[in-house]
């Protein structure tokens, strides 16, 4: 009876309930230098790798909203670029009925964590593809640093400041 009540309710229009949709992943920006071939492969020694990220969410219809995630990487041995790698990894997530206060944290904490093990794997490709060791990522946790982010944006007065990550 209650299924009835259900499917009933449904084909009347009358969903209500929370929705949130995986639509599409893709590459957005993909940029891999490597500014010193061929003499790089000749070098001695581990470069320093330094890794910077970015989430950014806009919405780009009637509840559907892109998150952007975007990675850089840089490798530096002896002073000079070894690899430097741009990637922007975009996702549309369909979103309906989900209170205004819970669709930021779910856009700038839960997309990302659904988005980075494609984005990670990207990333390990074209550095691998670039003659160098691929570089796996470590799991980053999305949800802690979107409440760190909150948290001091609170602090500050910037309660409407969007969250921005770097590891």
């Amino acid at each position: 009876m209650a299924e009835e009540q259900g499917m009933s309710a449904l084909q009347n229009g009358q969903d209500d309930a929370p929705q949130v949709s995986l639509i599409a992943q893709y590459v957005k920006d993909l940029s891999f230098e490597n500014p010193n071939a061929p003499a790089v492969y000749q070098w001695q020694g581990q470069p320093r790798i330094d890794v910077q990220f970015n989430i950014g969410a806009q919405p780009v219809g009637d509840d559907v909203h892109e998150v952007a995630l975007k990675i850089d990487v840089s490798a530096v041995a002896a002073d000079k670029t070894a690899f430097q790698v741009e990637l922007v990894y975009g996702a549309l997530f369909g979103i309906r009925n989900v209170p205004a206060d819970q669709i930021q944290p779910f856009l700038f904490a839960e997309a990302p964590r659904l988005m980075f093990p494609f984005a990670r794997r990207i990333l390990a490709d074209a550095i691998r593809d670039g003659n160098f060791q691929p570089l796996l990522l470590e799991p980053i946790d999305f949800g802690a640093l979107y409440m760190a982010q909150a948290e001091s944006a609170a602090q500050n007065g910037l309660e409407n400041a969007e969250p921005v990550g770097e590891a």
